[in-house]
């Protein structure tokens, strides 16, 4: 009986998609994270009503193995097709499949920090642009003054702040050797010599 299949597989559809639910649902609560991470709260929704709405079928189309009339899941009995059982069992296998996935990588999806990575990263490149700017308008005032050690200090400090906020960035098992990541643009050329200006890569 084909409704047979597919309820038995939309039951594993929706218990999986449950267990997805309150797999992103658990840090964000604990996290205080509901409104402020919207994207996670948002995909945890999405699981939810998709549990629920493979819920309802199964419900439809048992009830009335336990002598409750339902119009509906008659309906549904006759309407379930080989073809249709045959895509709940690919549906089923897929749920079954990403929840594994987020369970074995354990560290590198962390419930609501999958949805926090962009943020962070967003933060940190403006945290880089202020370092560095700031680290360019004090050398710039220092060069105006004649103080040539503050300005080599500020740039010399600017520096050591953008190599290590990349690192951060692109993550510290990334080179530019390693990874095959190349410029985009030439180097900036010193006017006075005619020379490319030394840069240290760091994989950007």
């Amino acid at each position: 009986m084909p409704w047979l299949i597919g309820a038995i597989a939309n039951t594993i559809i929706g218990a999986a998609y449950l267990m997805i639910f309150a797999t992103i649902l658990r840090p964000l609560v604990r996290g205080r994270q509901l409104r402020s991470n919207l994207l996670a709260s948002a995909t945890a929704a999405i699981f939810l009503t998709c549990a629920v709405h493979h819920g309802s079928h199964v419900v439809h189309m048992v009830l009335p193995s336990f002598g409750i009339a339902d119009g509906a899941g008659m309906a549904m009995r006759e309407a379930w097709t080989w073809p249709a059982a045959g895509w709940d069992i690919v549906g089923a296998l897929v749920a079954v499949y990403y929840f594994s996935l987020r369970r074995g990588y354990g560290a590198l999806i962390q419930g609501a920090e999958l949805f926090t990575d962009l943020q962070k990263r967003e933060q940190q490149a403006l945290e880089l642009n202020d370092n560095v700017l700031q680290g360019l308008v004090v050398a710039r005032m220092s060069l105006d003054l004649d103080q040539r050690e503050k300005a080599t200090a500020a740039l010399d400090a600017a520096i050591l702040s953008a190599s290590g906020m990349i690192t951060d960035l692109i993550g510290s098992e990334y080179r530019s050797a390693d990874a095959g990541l190349l410029r985009t643009s030439a180097a900036i050329v010193d006017p006075t010599s005619g020379d490319s200006a030394q840069t240290q890569e760091t994989g950007a």
